[in-house]
C-alpha cells in the first residue's frame, strides 16, 4: 500500500530560462583551486553544447587550498551572478570555501536576472542561498572538475536539465524504501553543509517538500549527529519525501557504530509517514546524475522501480 503525501501548498520558486546553443555561461570557483588541464577539458565538453564560456578572472588562483582568497572568489561569483548575458554558472569544483563568502554576496541584480547555478558538495552553501535568499531554482550536479569521469548518463543528464528543463528518472527499488508516493519541489544537497547552515540565514525551509541528502568520506556517528541535528530541528517531521542519494566512502571507528547508514537514516523517520528512497544516483561518483533544486517534481517509491519525474 502507498502512501501519498500532496503538496500542502503551492510552491513557486523563480526558474532561470533553459539554456539553448550560443548561451555564454561561466565557470567560478567558490571553494578548492582549479586545474587548468582539467579546466580546458570541461570547457571543450560545454562548447560542443554550443555554449560560450567565460572564466572567472580569479579561477586559476590559489590560496592555500583555496582558488584565490575570500574577496577574489566572492569577486568571480559576483561578476557571473550580475552579468547581464550570462545565463549560467558552473562551480568548478567542491571541498570547502562557499560558506565563507555567503554573507557578502548581492542577489538584487541576480534575482532580477536569474540565471542556473550549477554544482554539489560544498556548492550546496550557493544552493541555500539561492533558494532561500533569491527564492530561484538551481541545478544539484557533476561539476567541470568531474567531467571527464563522469557517465554518459550523468552528463546527458544535466545537459538535459538546463536546455530542457527535465528530470525523468526510473531506478531499481531496494528494501529499505519506504513505499509511497509524494509531489513538491526538491531541496537539499549535501548532509553536512545542510546542517551547517541549520538555523542560519541560509537554511532551507523543508515543509511540504521532498528533501535529498548525500555525503562523503564521513564517519558514521557523525552522520548520526547530523540527522539528529536535522531532526531535533524539526527538518525531517514534515517532509513531502525523502531521497537518499550517495554516501560514499564512509568510516568507521575500530569499536564499530553498530548501524548501517539506512538504519540510521531509517531511525530518524520511522515516526512519519512520507516515501523514503535509497540509493538514488545522486552524489560522490561518476553516475552523479542531476536533481533540480527548487522544482516541484512528482516521486513515487514502488517495490520494484523507483519514478522522479517533473
Amino acid at each position: 500500500m502507498f502512501n501519498f503525501k500532496p503538496m500542502s501548498k503551492t510552491f513557486t520558486s523563480t526558474v532561470p530560462p533553459s539554456l539553448k546553443k550560443g548561451d555564454q555561461v561561466a565557470i567560478v570557483a567558490t571553494a578548492r583551486y582549479a586545474d587548468l588541464k582539467i579546466l580546458e577539458f570541461a570547457e571543450q565538453l560545454l562548447e560542443s553544447w554550443g555554449l560560450k564560456l567565460n572564466r572567472g578572472k580569479n579561477l586559476l588562483k590559489k590560496h592555500y587550498n583555496f582558488a584565490g582568497n575570500d574577496p577574489e572568489r566572492l569577486e568571480d561569483l559576483q561578476w557571473a551572478m550580475d552579468h547581464p548575458e550570462l545565463k549560467a554558472i558552473f562551480c568548478f569544483r567542491g571541498g570547502y570555501g562557499s560558506t565563507r563568502i555567503l554573507e557578502k554576496i548581492e542577489a538584487k541584480k541576480f534575482m532580477n536576472s536569474p540565471k542556473w547555478v550549477i554544482g554539489f558538495s560544498d556548492v550546496t552553501a550557493l544552493h541555500n542561498y539561492i533558494g532561500t535568499i533569491c527564492n530561484t531554482a538551481s541545478v544539484h550536479a557533476t561539476m567541470p572538475i568531474n567531467y571527464k569521469d563522469n557517465s554518459d548518463n550523468a552528463l546527458r543528464s544535466l545537459k538535459q536539465l538546463l536546455f530542457e528543463k527535465t528530470m525523468n528518472y526510473c531506478i531499481d527499488s531496494c528494501a529499505e524504501n519506504i513505499l509511497g508516493q509524494a509531489s513538491g519541489p526538491i531541496v537539499g544537497g549535501n548532509l553536512a553543509i545542510l546542517q551547517s547552515l541549520s538555523g542560519t540565514k541560509y537554511d532551507c525551509n523543508t515543509k511540504g517538500k521532498i528533501l535529498f541528502i548525500e555525503d562523503v568520506d564521513e564517519y558514521l556517528y557523525n552522520i548520526d549527529r547530523m540527522l539528529w541535528t536535522l531532526k531535533h530541528a524539526g527538518k525531517l517531521a514534515n517532509l513531502a519525501g525523502l531521497i537518499v542519494g550517495g554516501f560514499t566512502q564512509l568510516k568507521d571507528n575500530d569499536d564499530p557504530f553498530g548501524m548501517t547508514v539506512q538504519q540510521i537514516i531509517l531511525e530518524k523517520v520511522k515516526a512519519y509517514h512520507y516515501p523514503v528512497c535509497f540509493n538514488f544516483p545522486s552524489g560522490h561518483f561518476n553516475d552523479n546524475c542531476a536533481l533540480g533544486l527548487n522544482l516541484p517534481v512528482k516521486l513515487i517509491v514502488g517495490s520494484e522501480k523507483v519514478e522522479l519525474s517533473n
